[in-house]
């Protein structure tokens, strides 16, 4: 449990550090090219989800992302497999640093728009916490293809079920 909760505060901090950053660096000057062009800064205020897709439901986002983090929340104290703990840490680091910015960027709570602002090649513009997600997604994915469970059974007697912890 106490990965999950470590993993979830450094992907929030490093996501927020980088957005404060971006935010004085990027936004309002010209893209920013490295790596021969490949990788491009540029700031991107996305009021949407991923890909700007529903740009009118920020409130929408705003409230799955509440119900994400409690949902993690609920569920983190019960979680035994390594694998779990940072899938979910991750998820749980990327929706709260989006989540960060629909409450306090402008215009405001729970209308704020999402700072985005690397881009690799041509693809959409993104931010950390997006990755956070992306990877967090992953892993639970393969945690739950390797058939890991996410929370420990206990041995009951013989006739009983199961207890969960």
């Amino acid at each position: 449990m106490y990965l999950l909760w470590t993993v979830a505060a450094a992907g929030f901090a490093v996501d927020q550090i980088t957005k404060a950053i971006a935010a004085v660096v990027v936004e309002g000057h010209e893209p920013r090219h490295a790596l021969g062009g490949a990788l491009t800064f540029t700031a991107f205020r996305n009021p949407g989800a991923a890909g700007s897709f529903a740009p009118r439901a920020t409130l929408v986002f705003t409230l799955l992302a509440i119900v994400v983090l409690v949902l993690i929340a609920r569920v983190a104290p019960s979680v035994r497999s390594t694998g779990w703990a940072a899938g979910l840490g991750l998820i749980f680091a990327g929706a709260g640093g989006n989540l960060a910015d629909r409450v306090f960027r402008t215009p405001g709570f729970g209308r704020g728009a999402v700072l985005d602002f690397i881009q690799f090649g041509d693809s959409g513009i993104f931010n950390l916490a997006d990755q956070c997600v992306t990877a967090g997604a992953l892993i639970v994915l393969i945690q739950t293809f390797r058939g890991v469970p996410l929370r420990t059974v206990v041995a009951s007697p013989p006739g009983s079920r199961p207890l969960e912890q």
